[in-house]
C-alpha cells in the first residue's frame, strides 16, 4: 500500500480506538468530569501524564528545532526535562492533598478570594489557548502531508475527535484516551528511531548511535561546509544570557501549566500522585533522550539527500514533492544552474524547510517502509490531540467550575455543572480551531510562549501558596497581573509590532523567566505591605505540608469570608 494508504488506516484504526475509550469512560458527575473519580492508579496516571504533556511540540517541533539549531535547541530539552522534576518534586504531591478540581480553585481558597480566583481563570484560560494553538498547527500539517487534504480541513477533523471523548467523558475519558495515546506516539517515535540509528550507524539503539559514532563529527563537517556553524558548537545563534533565560522559563513554565498539573488531582492520593510522578518521567526519559538523535540523523539526512541534487533528481524525490505542495518544504534555483544547494547565506540558500516538518518527514528522507512514515503520522496525531484535550478541559472546568459554580451558581446541581463544563469544551474548541487555521508561529515556539506565561503567572504563587503563609491574597493578585501583563506586552510587542527585545536581547521565548521574577517580588513585597492571611489559612498552610493526610475544608468557611 501507499504511504497514504497505509496513514489513512493507522489513523482510522487509532481514532477508532480514541472514540471507543471515550465511550466507555462517560461520566455524568462533575468529579468524573473534572478530575476522573480521583481513582486513576498511578502508572495509568504516569502515562497520561506524558501523554498530555509531550505535545506536539516534543513529537513533531522539538527535534525540528534541535536539528535546525544544534547545540542551543539543547534548551528546550534541558528546561522541559528539568521544569517536570520541579513540578514532581515541589509542588504535585501538596497540590493533590489540597485536593480541589483545578489550578484556579487552589489559588482561590488558598488566597481566600474570589479575585485571586477570577484573575487565575484569566491566566489559566490564557495559557492554554496559547498552548493550544500550536498544537492545531501540529493536527493541521500531519493531515496536510499525510491525508492530502488541506490545514483548515485536518484541524477540523482532528477538534471533531476531541471533541467526542472531551465531551463525553471529561478528565475520565481523556485520561484513558491518553493513555492509549501514549502508546501510539512513543511507539511511532522509536521505531524510524531505532531503524535510522542502524541505517546510519550501525547500531540499533539511539543514544548510544548518536553518542559513540562519528556521524556527529561528519555532521559537524558538513555544517561547516555549508557555512553554517558547527552542530555542536554552543551559542552560534543565540547568547548564553536569552539560552538561560529559555531554559528557566521553560523549566518553571512546565512547573506551572495548569493541564499538567490538573493531571495530579486524578490519583487517589498525595501517595499515588509521587508515583504518578515518577512513572511520568520514565516514560517522558524514553521520548527526551532518543530527540537528540533523531534530531542529528534527520539533519544529516536531509543535506545528504537535498543538497547539491540537479532539480531533477528532486522533482523523482515523491516525499520532497509531496512536501513541497504543502508550502512547508520549497525549492528556488536562484542562479539557474540546475542544481539546488542549501547554504547558511540567506541571499543563496535554495532550500526553505519549515522545521515543524523534520521528525515527519525522516522516515521518509531514510527511505522507510510506508507503514513506519504513516506510523509517525499517527504518533504526531496522537500527541497533538492528547495534549490539546487536557487543554480544553483546563479551559472548560475553569469557566464551569471555578466561575461558574464558586462565582455564579454554588447551588448548581452536579447536571448543571457537568453540562456548563461541556458547552465550554465546545466553545474552546471553536477558538483553538480558529488557531490551529491562523497560527501565531511554529509549533515549539508558539509552546514556549505559553510556557512563559505560566512561569509569570501560575509559579511564583503556588510555592508561595504553598511554602510560605504569609504570602497573602493582596501579594497574589498584584503579583499575577504583574506576571502576565509584562510577560504579555514583552511577547506581542516583540513578536507582533516590531518591538526590539529591550531586556538585554532576551527573546520573547525566555522573558517569562523575568516575569516570574516580578511577580515572586512583587507578592513578596506587596504581602509584607499588607495584613497577614487569616489564621485558619495560615494553619492550612502548614497543614499542607505535614505528613499526615487531609487539609481543613475551605468549604466550612463560608462565602461571606472570601472577598
Amino acid at each position: 500500500m501507499s504511504v497514504e494508504a497505509w496513514t489513512t488506516t493507522l489513523v482510522i484504526i487509532s481514532f477508532i480506538i480514541y472514540l471507543y475509550i471515550g465511550w466507555r469512560s462517560r461520566v455524568k458527575d462533575s468529579k468524573g468530569f473534572f478530575v476522573a473519580d480521583q481513582g486513576v492508579p498511578a502508572i495509568a496516571n504516569g502515562a497520561a501524564t506524558a501523554a498530555d504533556w509531550m505535545s506536539a511540540a516534543s513529537f513533531i517541533s522539538m527535534a525540528g528545532i534541535i536539528s535546525f539549531m544544534g547545540y542551543d535547541g539543547s534548551m528546550y530539552l534541558m528546561g522541559w526535562t528539568g521544569g517536570f522534576v520541579l513540578l514532581a518534586l515541589l509542588l504535585a504531591p501538596y497540590l493533590r492533598k489540597f485536593g480541589k478540581y483545578t489550578v484556579p480553585d487552589f489559588v482561590g481558597d488558598r488566597y481566600y478570594s474570589n479575585i485571586a480566583r477570577l484573575v487565575a481563570v484569566v491566566a489559566a484560560i490564557f495559557v492554554s489557548l496559547t498552548y493550544v494553538a500550536g498544537q492545531m498547527r501540529g493536527v493541521g500539517i500531519v493531515f496536510s502531508r499525510f491525508l492530502q487534504v488541506d490545514i483548515n480541513t485536518g484541524v477540523i477533523i482532528g477538534m471533531i475527535i476531541v471533541a467526542f471523548f472531551a465531551v463525553l467523558g471529561g478528565m475520565k475519558g481523556i485520561t484513558w484516551t491518553q493513555v492509549a495515546q501514549y502508546g501510539v506516539l512513543i511507539i511511532a517515535y522509536l521505531i524510524p528511531a531505532i531503524a535510522i540509528a542502524w541505517i546510519l550507524t550501525g547500531n540499533p539503539i539511539p543514544q548510544l548511535a548518536f553518542s559513540t559514532s562519528d556521524i556527529i563529527d561528519k555532521l559537524d563537517g558538513l555544517q561547516v561546509q555549508l557555512g553554517f556553524a558547527e552542530y555542536t558548537k554552543p551559542f552560534a545563534d543565540k547568547t548564553q544570557l536569552d539560552i538561560l533565560m529559555i531554559t528557566i522559563a521553560l523549566m518553571v513554565g512546565t512547573a506551572g501549566l495548569p493541564h499538567v498539573i490538573v493531571r495530579f488531582y486524578t490519583v487517589p492520593n498525595p501517595r499515588a500522585a509521587r508515583y504518578s510522578a515518577g512513572w511520568a518521567l520514565l516514560f517522558i526519559a524514553i521520548l527526551y533522550t532518543t530527540a537528540p538523535a533523531v534530531s542529528a540523523f534527520a539533519r544529516y539526512n536531509l543535506i545528504d539527500s537535498l543538497h547539491n541534487k540537479t532539480t531533477q533528481e528532486i522533482q523523482q524525490l515523491d516525499w520532497a514533492t509531496k512536501w513541497e505542495n504543502t508550502g512547508l518544504l520549497k525549492f528556488d534555483d536562484k542562479n539557474n544552474n540546475g542544481k539546488i544547494e542549501l547554504t547558511a547565506d540567506k541571499k543563496t540558500n535554495e532550500i526553505d524547510i519549515d522545521r515543524d516538518i523534520i521528525v515527519l518527514s525522516t522516515p521518509e528522507v531514510a527511505k522507510l517502509a510506508p507503514w513506519v512514515i504513516a506510523l509517525v503520522a499517527a504518533g504526531g496525531l496522537a500527541a497533538a490531540l492528547s495534549t490539546a484535550s487536557g487543554l480544553l478541559l483546563v479551559i472548560s472546568s475553569s469557566i464551569a467550575h471555578d466561575v461558574y459554580f464558586r462565582l455564579i451558581n454554588p447551588q448548581a446541581s452536579e447536571s448543571q455543572r457537568v453540562m456548563v463544563g461541556r458547552i465550554m469544551v465546545g466553545f474552546a474548541i471553536a477558538v483553538a480551531g480558529y488557531f490551529g487555521v491562523n497560527p501565531p508561529g511554529f509549533v515549539a515556539q508558539v509552546v514556549a510562549f505559553a510556557f512563559g506565561l505560566a512561569a509569570a503567572s501560575f509559579f511564583p504563587v503556588i510555592v508561595l501558596g504553598i511554602f510560605d503563609k504569609r504570602t497573602n491574597r493582596e501579594g497574589a493578585i498584584t503579583g499575577m497581573i504583574v506576571g502576565l501583563v509584562f510577560t504579555s506586552y514583552y511577547i506581542i510587542g516583540v513578536k507582533f509590532y516590531g518591538m526590539q527585545p529591550w531586556f538585554f536581547r532576551v527573546s520573547p521565548e525566555g522573558i517569562g523567566s523575568l516575569g516570574m521574577v516580578l511577580n515572586f517580588v512583587v507578592t513578596l513585597v506587596v504581602s509584607r505591605l499588607t495584613p497577614p492571611p487569616p489564621s485558619y489559612v495560615q494553619e492550612m498552610v502548614d497543614n499542607l505540608r505535614s505528613p499526615e493526610d487531609g487539609v481543613p475544608a475551605l468549604a466550612d468557611i463560608g462565602e461571606d469570608e472570601l472577598d
